[in-house]
């Protein structure tokens, strides 16, 4: 699967260059999306028990470490894009664990309607 937008995780990944376990859960995160085959949400969340699916238009946050990403993800094409990366206070202070919240972030986005 290509993900695009790798270079906001591998920015977090520098930003947090001492933080070895985070380290390893972003590598471990990429190399699950870029060697997957996902299909449906449920081969998402089978795969990756950290993903919890925030949109049906196949939005997900991803859990690494103390901090969230949130990726869309195409099945049909096979792309994964990163549209947010952050820790679970910027994470709380944005979307405010509300779907609805987030349902609003991604339209102001553009990336539903």
């Amino acid at each position: 699967m290509d993900l695009i937008h790798k270079n906001k995780l591998l920015k977090l990944k520098r930003k947090n260059q001492g933080n070895i376990k985070l380290s390893k859960a972003i590598d471990r995160l990429i190399f699950d999306i870029e060697n997957s085959e996902w299909k449906n949400k449920m081969e998402v969340i089978e795969s990756r028990p950290d993903a919890d699916r925030v949109h049906s238009d196949n939005f997900f946050f991803f859990d690494i470490n103390v901090h969230r990403t949130m990726i869309l993800i195409v099945f049909d094409e096979q792309e994964a894009e990163i549209l947010w990366v952050g820790n679970h206070a910027e994470y709380d202070k944005i979307f405010k664990g509300n779907k609805k919240t987030i349902e609003t972030w991604l339209r102001n986005q553009g990336k539903i309607k």
